[in-house]
């Protein structure tokens, strides 16, 4: 009779079917007839991670930030004054005016040292908007930031301390991830500092829709409130992600993370140092994922056959578009870009954010079950493979001050910024002068200093960079004017 006994030898498992081959004499061995087949599993132990914690508290920064309320004026009149004003011999009261200040927002984050002279990536969302940012590192040193570049679309922000030989985190290849790979998140969540939890990929390419460019690494390793912008490091103690959001129904961790790969940061930050914005090269198709196109066709009664059941299925290539002039058409599928393949449009998305406009990239698609391979060269937004550095608010040439309350009754309009001076710059050629009053900009009310610093930053991170500036002369008439951020 066979019998299967299984061996554990420290956390090696060796599985005999039959009879146990022995060096000594025992029962066992009297049975010759019975052949002993041995397989041994691979050993499988513990993964030691405090190496990689003990090189990733000290690079991991908690991050204070601090915007300031605005200070608004209000005119109003005393109710009390219509009732009384002739009693005490008041006549005519002029409206008064009183400042209000809006509470100061304060916030916190995490963030992680990629160079020793103090270049830091975190979260956009961290540090947007900040007036104030304070760098706390591990050893309680404390630096005050500055914003070098923001980057919505991506949810990244890089950041600048000064400081000399300070410790970093090195960078790794996200790609290289596995599923079921140990991963730690080390952060500051709940303002509890360096703090270092540990869990495994649980999945690559997720896109949840919260950005406009997403391909975010899945783990269970515990992220909440205060670890975005944290690391995400392996079992090596490289830097594999930055860890940008939680999904929970509370709020709180409920075993989903989200970080995004470092083959997403390297592109952005390198753009942010050189350009102060992100050279997004765009590829001018939109789509879904094959998956999802199948099942919308099924819902609709239709059994479609693509001849694959991964990819991206293109519902429109755009006019103009570096796909179009690839001869990318709606109903093909895209499986290759750039010599990987790309199972989804996340996959794509993250490919696509490696590259510059200008760049030289061959694309595979299907059309009619027959593969296609062409050499596409990448655009930005504007259509054209031409790099955009962002403008300086100095650039524009002008000197901004809020109108005073004669000049708002004077002009009849409740806010705006007068233009106190102009020197050549853009504002000047596109024909605004000294006294102009900038009433609006992209549609939003300009009424202080910030919001049109606000405008040029939200301009500068915009698919079009255009300035459109709703404004009024001296006189009172309307005027309005174009300014294109593209143009030298």
């Amino acid at each position: 009779m066979k019998k299967t006994l299984f061996i554990i030898i420290g956390s090696t498992l060796i599985a005999c079917s039959g009879n146990a081959e022995t060096s000594g004499k025992n029962d066992l061995s009297s049975h010759d007839e019975t052949k002993t087949h041995v397989t041994v599993v691979p050993q499988v132990g513990y993964v030691d991670l405090t190496y990689a914690a003990e090189q990733s508290v000290n690079a991991v920064v908690y991050i204070k930030v601090t915007k300031m309320g605005k200070t608004h004026k209000v005119t109003y009149r005393d109710p009390f004054a219509e009732f009384f004003g002739d009693f005490f011999g008041h006549r005519g009261v002029a409206p008064q005016q009183r400042e209000y200040k809006e509470p100061d927002q304060r916030g916190a984050g995490s963030g992680v040292i990629i160079s020793n002279d103090g270049y830091i990536v975190t979260n956009n969302h961290v540090v947007a908007g900040a007036d104030e940012i304070l760098v706390k590192l591990n050893d309680n040193r404390e630096f005050s930031g500055r914003i070098i570049g923001l980057d919505a679309s991506t949810d990244l922000a890089l950041i600048k301390i000064e400081g000399k030989d300070l410790p970093t985190l090195p960078i790794g290849n996200s790609d290289e991830l596995k599923i079921g790979q140990w991963v730690l998140a080390v952060g500051n969540p709940f303002n509890l500092t360096s703090t270092v939890t540990a869990g495994i990929v649980s999945a690559k390419a997720r896109s949840l829709g919260a950005n406009g460019i997403e391909s975010f690494i899945q783990t269970d390793a515990a992220i909440n409130q205060g670890n975005s912008g944290g690391a995400l490091v392996n079992a090596k103690g490289e830097l594999v992600g930055i860890n940008a959001m939680l999904y929970s129904q509370t709020g709180s961790y409920s075993g989903y993370g989200f970080a995004i790969p470092t083959t997403i940061m390297n592109k952005v930050v390198a753009d942010l140092k050189a350009y102060g914005t992100v050279q997004r090269a765009v590829l001018g198709v939109t789509g879904t994922d094959v998956t999802n196109y199948i099942d919308m066709e099924k819902a609709k009664g239709n059994t479609p056959d693509l001849g694959t059941l991964t990819g991206i299925w293109v519902n429109e290539s755009v006019e103009g578009s570096a796909a179009a002039e690839a001869g990318l058409q709606k109903g093909d599928i895209i499986i290759s870009f750039d010599g990987k393949e790309v199972h989804k449009m996340s996959e794509l998305q993250e490919a696509i954010t490696q590259h510059r406009p200008g760049d030289k990239v061959k694309v595979t698609w299907l059309r009619d079950k027959k593969k296609h391979t062409e050499t596409v060269t990448m655009k930005n937004s504007q259509g054209s493979t031409q790099l955009m550095e962002e403008v300086d608010i100095d650039d524009l040439g002008v000197s901004l001050a809020p109108l005073s309350q004669e000049e708002k009754s004077r002009l009849n309009t409740p806010y705006g910024l007068v233009v106190k001076a102009i020197r050549n710059g853009k504002m000047q050629k596109a024909g605004v002068s000294k006294g102009t009053i900038i009433l609006a900009v992209n549609e939003t009310r300009m009424e202080t200093a910030e919001d049109w610093e606000q405008a040029i930053k939200a301009a500068n991170q915009s698919s079009d960079r255009t300035l459109w500036i709703k404004a009024i002369a001296p006189s009172g008439r309307k005027q309005s004017f174009v300014i294109d951020l593209n143009e030298k």
